[in-house]
C-alpha cells in the first residue's frame, strides 16, 4: 500500500514540519513554521529567550490555575566533535541516537552560514572480524569532500549538528489498507507538535473556549535534558504540565500498535500524577478510544524532567505508541487521530480537578 499522505491531516502537517531539520539547539526552522501557522489562525505566538514558542488560551474560568500542554520541537541527531585534516568529521550523538539505527548514508550538516551534505561512514567490511564488530560512535565518521577551510567558511565547527537528509525520512504508509501502519525517521516529537497544532486550528475554526486557561508550548532542547521545558515551567509556574510525546515499546512493555495512544504512569525519574492519568484516560474514552498505561525504567520526558526541578506540582505524559524508537519509527495510522481527539476532549472540557 502506498496511499496519499495528503489525505491524512496529521501526516500532511507532519511532512511540513519534516522540511525543517531541528536537532537540539537548532529549532529555529520548525519554530518559524509553527509561528506562521499560529498567526494564520489568529493567535499571537510568543517566543522566549531559549526559543520556546507559546500560545496562551484564556479559559472560561479566567482565574483558574494555569495548565500547560507541551511538545518539543527538537529531534535526535549528531554533533561534530572534531574536524580531521582532510575535512572528515568525527561525531557523537545528540540526544538518544545510536549509530546502528542509522547505517551509512547522506546527512545534512547545519552550519552557521550554510548547510552541507555529507555521507555517514563506518568503514570497510573487507576487514578481519568485521562481521562481529560492535559499532560505536568512535567508529563513525562523516565524509564531506571539503577542506577544513571550506567547512569553516560554511560555519561548520565542533558543536555543529547533523541529521539524516529529508529524502530518506518518509513518511510512508504500508500494510492493511483498512488499518494501515505509518513509518518515518522519528515521529519524536514532531507528531506531538502536530497534535498541538491540530487543537489550535480546531479551536480557531470552532470558536470553542477551554474551561480553564491553557499555555500551549512548543519547547526546545528536550533531547539534551528538557532545557526549554524547565525554563518555561520555572518562569510560568503552571499547576499542571502535560507533555505530548511518543510511547516507545521496549521488550515486555504492555503496549500494542492497535491505534490506542499510550500514557506514562512511571519513568526512571518519577511516578506521574495518578489523578491526571485517570482524568486523561476518561477523556480518551469520551473521545471513543483509550490510553494504554505503561511504566518505564529507562526513559524520561519533558514532564518528568520539569517535575524533577520543581517546575510543576502535577505532571503527565501521553502520546502515540511507536515501535523502533529513535530510529525508523512505526505506528498505527489511527493513533494520530485518537491522540488528537483525546487532547481536544481534555483541553476543551477539563476543569482542573
Amino acid at each position: 500500500m502506498t496511499g496519499n499522505i495528503y489525505d491524512q491531516p496529521a501526516l500532511a502537517l507532519f511532512e511540513e514540519l519534516l522540511a525543517a531539520p531541528s536537532p537540539s539547539g537548532r529549532e529555529e526552522g520548525i519554530a518559524a513554521i509553527i509561528r506562521d501557522k499560529a498567526r494564520g489562525w489568529g493567535y499571537t505566538p510568543e517566543t522566549d529567550g531559549i526559543g520556546n514558542v507559546m500560545v496562551r488560551l484564556p479559559g472560561v474560568v479566567a482565574d483558574a490555575p494555569l495548565c500547560c500542554v507541551s511538545a518539543h520541537m527538537d529531534e535526535i541527531g549528531m554533533v561534530i566533535t572534531h574536524i580531521e585534516a582532510d575535512g572528515t568529521l568525527r561525531v557523537d550523538r545528540s540526544g538518544g541516537l545510536l549509530p546502528w539505527k542509522l547505517g551509512e548514508g547522506p546527512v545534512q550538516i547545519l552550519g552557521d552560514e550554510e548547510n552541507v551534505v555529507g555521507v555517514l561512514s563506518m568503514g570497510s567490511t573487507h576487514t578481519a572480524g568485521a562481521a562481529d564488530r560492535k559499532i560505536t560512535w568512535e567508529d563513525v565518521r562523516v565524509m564531506t569532500g571539503l577542506s577544513p577551510a571550506q567547512l569553516d567558511a560554511a560555519g561548520i565547527r565542533p558543536g555543529s549538528t547533523a541529521v539524516p537528509v529529508r529524502a530518506g525520512r518518509g513518511p510512508i504508509l504500508f500494510g492493511d489498507p483498512a488499518d494501515p501502519l505509518v513509518a518515518a525517521w522519528t515521529f519524536d516529537d514532531r507528531m506531538g507538535c502536530v497534535a498541538l497544532l491540530r487543537v489550535l486550528q480546531a479551536l480557531h475554526e470552532s470558536g470553542a473556549q477551554p474551561r480553564i486557561p491553557w499555555l500551549v508550548a512548543f519547547t526546545t532542547r528536550e533531547e539534551g535534558g528538557a532545557d526549554g521545558a524547565k525554563v518555561l515551567a520555572q518562569r510560568e509556574r503552571p499547576e499542571v504540565f502535560i507533555s505530548i510525546d511518543g510511547c516507545p515499546m521496549p521488550p515486555g512493555a504492555p503496549l500494542a500498535l492497535d491505534g490506542r495512544p499510550g500514557i506514562w504512569s512511571k519513568d526512571r525519574l518519577i511516578h506521574y500524577d495518578q489523578r491526571l492519568v485517570r482524568a486523561l484516560r476518561a477523556a480518551a474514552r469520551a473521545a471513543g478510544t483509550d490510553l494504554q498505561p505503561v511504566a518505564y525504567d529507562n526513559a524520561a520526558s519533558d514532564a518528568s524532567l520539569v517535575a524533577s526541578v520543581g517546575g510543576a506540582p502535577r505532571v503527565a505524559c501521553f502520546g502515540q505508541v511507536r515501535e523502533n524508537s529513535h530510529g525508523y519509527e512505526v505506528a498505527r495510522l489511527s493513533v494520530f487521530d485518537n491522540l488528537y481527539k483525546t487532547l481536544w476532549q481534555f483541553v476543551t472540557t477539563w476543569e482542573g480537578n
